[in-house]
């Protein structure tokens, strides 16, 4: 059963009637209702080209938190081999909020990295629903670490609200673990790819995300702060999050204006979770053309392009 958003709502009615005459038919063989039924399909087809041909700010951050939508653990199973998971910072704990470890990615060995939010009450509990503690950007530190001294291209998956924001976490140094590995993100000498799949939430995101080329699927976003909290700051008003996304330029298309993104992938019709199978591929085949690209620079010329890649932000798109 497909969960919509508040501004799904319509194509929700037309096409819960479908398959209410459906399901009525299914009961009684003589009544014949594909017609009226086919009738219904077309006219929900045609509302959600309408709904998603131009979507807000706001309703693209919708899209980018809707609770079906691929997750860290749906592209690794279906877009890497012999994945070994790696646990732990090796210094307080291991953190489910961050996945990571080996795999091969078209048969190349390769370092994946991602946020994981869970897909459920329990596993969204467990992953505590994507925000990372100190040892969750310790135990990416130690991977991105491994990955450079061994030659492997690092491939981060960004789907987190942003860090957690508890007492424990900011005693435990939240702050200086995600500079540190914003740091480490800086230093590797092997090509950083990041995929931003769902929300790219303040310095949690950041932290995983200073690679060489960023790309964003078409309803993700990328902020320095949610935009409820930014209106929360600047409006007192969560309420005000509409005209914060607004202000923010969160969107892919935006970002990629602005210069922070480089490649914007293609959703399937209605959101990535409309169509699994074709988001995973079209990530796929993101990831393999951005590799490709950096396949035979040395760790110099990586280093030297993804410094002055972040040193020119702001020089892009200031104009807009």
């Amino acid at each position: 059963m497909t969960n919509y958003l508040d501004f799904e709502k319509p194509l929700a009615e037309i096409e819960g009637k479908a398959e209410e005459l459906r399901a009525m038919a299914r009961q009684n063989e003589e009544m014949d209702v594909e017609a009226e039924a086919a009738a219904l399909d077309a006219k929900a087809a045609d509302m959600l080209v309408e709904l998603y041909q131009s979507l807000t700010p706001w309703r693209k951050c919708q899209v980018a938190r809707h609770p079906e939508r691929p997750h860290c653990r749906d592209y690794i199973e279906a877009l890497f081999t012999e994945f070994t998971p790696l646990a732990g910072d090796r210094n307080f704990a291991d953190d489910y909020a961050v996945t990571g470890g080996l795999a091969r990615f078209n048969d190349q060995p390769v370092m994946v990295i991602g946020h994981e939010k869970g897909h459920d009450t329990k596993s969204r509990i467990k992953h505590n629903f994507g925000m990372a503690r100190p040892e969750g950007y310790r135990k990416a530190v130690r991977l991105m670490e491994m990955a450079d001294k061994f030659g492997l291209p690092i491939i981060s998956l960004v789907d987190t609200a942003g860090a957690y924001p508890g007492k424990g976490a900011e005693e435990r140094g939240q702050s200086e673990a995600i500079a540190r590995s914003t740091e480490t993100c800086l230093q590797v000498g092997v090509p950083l790819i990041s995929v931003i799949i769902g929300e790219g939430g303040s310095g949690g995101a950041v932290a995983f995300a200073t690679g060489d080329r960023i790309a964003m699927l078409e309803h993700s976003i990328y902020s320095v702060i949610s935009p409820e909290g930014c209106a929360s700051i600047l409006w007192k008003d969560a309420e005000k999050m509409r005209e914060a996304a607004e202000a923010l330029r969160l969107t892919a298309q935006d970002l990629t204006q602005l210069g922070v993104a480089d490649v914007v992938i293609k959703e399937p019709l209605g959101g990535a979770h409309r169509d699994k199978p074709a988001t995973l591929e079209a990530v796929k085949a993101a990831i393999g053309g951005m590799l490709a690209e950096l396949e035979d620079k040395d760790a110099k010329d990586i280093i030297a392009a993804r410094r002055k890649k972040y040193l020119d932000l702001g020089s892009k798109g200031l104009a807009a």
